[in-house]
């Protein structure tokens, strides 16, 4: 049947809801906001019972395990035809990291996935693992087969309670129902997930830092090389990657790696969960395939602030991702273009700030979210981050700090182990570059 929208719904409202004399929004499909999406990933969030695993097969669920499973030796090459890249910041292709674990030689291989979503401004991962937990499972499973994996994991943040419920009770449906288990689907192979809760350190979304914690250490970098690929979770060959990407993995197979591929521009393939968040008018999941603009996702889909005011910033790729101004909304939503304009998609968070924001403000919270979740092991990011605040506050006072700004920057860029150090720098000088009336504001305030 067509699904019809209703809300705001409040409890007085149900009684008229149930009449069918409460007014609503009409089909769902035909509501802009969902009309202008091409949901592949999200497509049965809200639809199905997540935790019916017959509602899962009747929307197509399972489809593309029994099709990996019948040729089991397509499935690291059908990911690489695919081109489906890692959706959890890097980007690296995902086929390339399965060949690799593929190749590698391993008493044992390992399969996890990093379900620790900390960036603000990010709800993809929660939305998923509570509304289709079944499409991350079967993601896993195809995976394991892929590489030759027998065990996996979900690490998810602690903060999720909602989503940890809902997984513990998907993945013991999945044993009970052989889709997980000593041979799965009666494939002969076999396939287990074990859930671990973390412990809140935003660190641990870094892939390394995630396999210290994993097995029961601090939750710190590792330099690399080795990569995770070759020597990971208990120094065997692992596969990382995030839940977008594992669940986005039975649809490739249940559609053909052609059909995936055929979505997006040039090397950024398939669609995008974006999440549209801050001061927005309408925010939300929105799915849709590489090569929208920048301005065509605030205006076109967030129909611009919720305040009324002129959009100034928008940030993208988290609290670590670049700031933009109005001047760069004609930049296509591909990771070579953000590249380019000097930002990063990273989990594709959009936050959206209006003209009242304070840049020099929002540069000095980069530093200080980085100098509190640092893990501390490198030193450009443990000691850069503080001098970063020690920096703006002074910059504040009416100092002319442009220079060591700059300098403390490229330092942390250059030389962090990991994307926290290394990225923090994006939001800082992008908003002194793009945004320096804020910066010289606080001076002559000081003055």
């Amino acid at each position: 049947g067509v699904r019809h929208a209703f809300g705001p719904v409040t409890p007085d409202d149900v009684p008229a809801l149930l009449r069918g004399d409460f007014p609503g929004h009409g089909p769902t499909e035909q509501i802009p906001f969902f009309a202008r999406q091409t949901r592949l990933t999200f497509a049965r969030c809200g639809v199905i019972d997540p935790l019916s695993l017959a509602d899962y097969e009747a929307h197509g669920g399972l489809l593309g395990l029994r099709a990996a499973i019948a040729a089991p030796e397509a499935i690291v090459p059908t990911m690489v035809a695919s081109g489906l890249r890692g959706r959890g910041g890097a980007g690296f292709p995902t086929g390339i990291k399965w060949k690799t674990v593929a190749e590698a030689e391993g008493s044992r291989k390992y399969i996890v996935c990093n379900a620790d979503e900390g960036d603000s401004g990010t709800f993809a991962d929660r939305m998923l693992m509570e509304g289709d937990p079944f499409s991350l499972i079967e993601g896993m499973a195809i995976a394991g087969i892929g590489v030759g994996a027998t065990k996996g994991f979900i690490y998810l943040r602690s903060e999720y309670p909602d989503a940890h419920s809902t997984l513990l009770q998907a993945l013991e449906i999945a044993r009970e129902n052989g889709l997980l288990g000593p041979s799965v689907l009666g494939s002969g192979f076999a396939f287990g997930i074990e859930l671990r809760l973390g412990a809140g350190a935003y660190v641990c979304g870094e892939e390394t830092s995630l396999l210290n914690s994993l097995e029961g250490k601090r939750g710190v970098v590792r330099a690399k090389p080795p990569l995770p690929a070759l020597e990971g979770l208990f120094g065997k060959p692992t596969v990382v990657n995030n839940v977008l990407s594992l669940a986005t993995v039975p649809v490739i197979f249940e559609k053909g790696a052609e059909n995936y591929a055929g979505l997006g521009v040039g090397r950024s393939k398939g669609t995008m969960p974006i999440q549209i968040a801050g001061n927005v008018k309408f925010g939300g999941l929105f799915e849709a395939p590489f090569g929208l603009t920048l301005g065509e996702i605030v205006h076109a889909v967030g129909e611009g602030t919720r305040s009324g005011r002129p959009v100034k910033a928008v940030q993208v790729g988290g609290p670590l991702g670049a700031y933009f101004t109005p001047e760069q909304f004609a930049t296509p939503f591909t990771y070579e273009d953000f590249d380019a304009a000097g930002g990063l998609i990273g989990h594709a968070g959009v936050v959206v700030f209006d003209d009242s924001a304070n840049m020099m403000a929002q540069a000095r919270f980069a530093f200080e979210f980085c100098a509190v979740e640092s893990c501390g092991k490198c030193t450009p990011c443990r000691i850069g981050a503080v001098r970063g605040v020690e920096v703006i506050d002074r910059m504040a006072a009416g100092e002319h700090l442009g220079a060591l700004l700059t300098d403390l920057c490229e330092t942390m860029r250059d030389g962090s182990l990991c994307a926290l150090g290394g990225f923090t720098p994006y939001p800082v000088m992008s908003a002194y570059r793009l945004f320096p009336d804020d910066f010289a504001a606080a001076k002559e305030a000081a003055e």
